[in-house]
């Protein structure tokens, strides 16, 4: 017969069992601190991509980067990256959502109207602003352009600076004055390329030909680079009047060398200078697209009309 178990078996039995019980209990707090905490920081910090293309020709080799909005100006960097040979770009971030700007310096481009390969130069460059980025979102098709940058640039001069509200108001009327749909998604067509007319819809031709215009305008004011003109362009825009005119009635001064020792930008550069600068790059052998000026009357006519406003 087996004796009855002693008081220190009893003791060293009931010992292990609580200690089992112990161990058993942490553990399971353990694994739901674990299990929990993992899925909430991945969605707090969700990767946000955004891509796009840098157009003033393609820009190659442009350093873009991508700002938070902070109380409607440009706040802390999120991520930066240079674009490959075509003007694209790939970004990835995490940890931000709302409103965000990009920028874009330095790099190289063809002109449209000369055919040159031209550097940005120094203290020019193009942006854009995007309304609302949510966080861990895919944002593609994004373009930067000098549309996109006067609108960015007329944006946060508003009141309240690049909030979404504004970030939406200057971006729709800025397509709306250049007849381009969506300045911020709208591909432009490169009048350069043979033929680029043929598979590109009327606000695509709008776009790449505005564009163009510009350089046109530069080309006749002997701007040794037409990122310049971007850069008088987005000044003017600044207080929604395509005047010469900046915020606060300053006239806007032009770089880059012009001709005849010219400075200040011309009231009409933005309105029927445009449409004559339109003309005159179509009748020119850098239009290679097959459009003619037929193609883009309309825009030219409004052009030609406008007082310089740029309204929703």
């Amino acid at each position: 017969m087996r004796g009855r178990p002693n008081a220190k078996s009893i003791l060293l039995l009931v010992f292990l069992a609580g200690l089992l019980l112990l161990l058993a209990g942490c553990g399971e707090e353990g694994g739901v601190t674990t299990t929990q905490a993992t899925p909430a920081t991945t969605g707090a910090e969700g990767i946000t991509t955004i891509s796009g293309t840098a157009v003033k020709g393609p820009v190659s080799g442009g350093m873009v980067t991508a700002y938070a909005v902070d109380n409607g100006a440009r706040g802390r960097e999120l991520a930066s990256t240079t674009t490959d040979a075509q003007g694209n770009f790939t970004m990835k971030m995490s940890g931000y959502a709302g409103p965000m700007m990009l920028t874009m310096t330095g790099g190289t481009y063809q002109d449209e109207a000369t055919g040159s390969m031209m550097n940005m130069a120094t203290g020019d460059m193009m942006t854009a602003a995007l309304p609302d980025v949510s966080s861990g979102a895919t944002v593609s098709g994004v373009q930067m352009t000098p549309l996109t940058s006067m609108a960015q640039t007329m944006a946060g001069n508003m009141s309240g600076g690049m909030n979404m509200a504004n970030i939406n108001t200057a971006n729709m009327a800025m397509s709306k004055y250049f007849m381009v749909g969506d300045v911020l998604y709208t591909t432009p067509m490169d009048p350069t390329t043979p033929n680029s007319g043929a598979g590109a819809n009327q606000n695509m031709k709008n776009y790449g030909m505005a564009m163009a215009a510009m350089s046109e305008s530069a080309k006749n004011l002997g701007m040794t680079s037409s990122s310049g003109m971007v850069t008088a362009m987005m000044n003017d825009a600044s207080d929604g009047v395509m005047n010469g005119m900046m915020t606060g009635s300053n006239p806007v001064a032009m770089r880059g060398g012009m001709m005849g020792g010219a400075s200040m930008m011309q009231a009409n550069t933005g309105t029927s200078g445009m449409a004559s600068a339109m003309m005159a790059f179509m009748s020119s052998g850098m239009n290679r697209s097959g459009l003619t000026a037929a193609d883009m009357q309309a825009l030219i006519d409004q052009m030609n009309s406008s007082s310089g406003m740029i309204g929703p």
